[in-house]
């Protein structure tokens, strides 16, 4: 600190000689401003938009018209539930990080692994073999009427889908 009060004390010297010694004054040096650069026009505003030239469109005979439709695949609708297929239950929640549908029986359904399912909602259809079951993180070999438990499912089900047993 004392060393700079000592360097600041030397300067003032030397200016206040310096002013005094010469008879010129000094020349003031003008400082100019920096020029802002300016953002660049939009693309939109920079390009104006070329006229596009309008073609006529010619309908096609109606011939023509039903060989098109007739080269598109048929729309896919979900498939319904067979005489083959028995309601047991709805699927209550789905676990998207495990791939497991926590589902409820209805009264009179029985459903053991081994069974085949057929999933079935809006968006999903899908049928599978039962694999595990688990009532209460508790892995069982069969589930009764009213039983709510954890069925490891091969696609994606969502809440109130139908699950179907199909008969064999």
């Amino acid at each position: 600190m004392a060393t700079r009060a000592k360097a600041k004390a030397k300067h003032k010297k030397a200016t206040s000689k310096a002013t005094k010694s010469s008879k010129t004054a000094k020349k003031t040096r003008t400082i100019r401003k920096k020029a802002v650069k300016k953002a660049p026009p939009r693309r939109a505003a920079r390009t104006k938009a070329k006229p596009t030239a309008k073609v006529a469109v010619r309908p096609q005979p109606v011939s023509q018209r039903a060989q098109l439709e007739a080269l598109k695949p048929p729309r896919r609708r979900p498939a319904k539930p067979t005489a083959a297929e028995q309601r047991i239950g709805v699927v209550t929640h789905y676990y998207g990080h495990l791939s497991v549908a926590a589902m409820q029986l209805e009264p009179d359904a029985e459903l053991r692994v081994g069974d085949v399912i057929h999933i079935r909602g809006h968006t999903t259809d899908f049928a599978q073999k039962v694999e595990s079951l688990e009532v209460n993180h508790a892995p069982v070999t069969e589930v009764g009427p009213k039983d709510d438990f954890g069925l490891k499912v091969v696609e994606h089900a969502r809440e109130h889908d139908v699950v179907y047993k199909v008969r064999s």
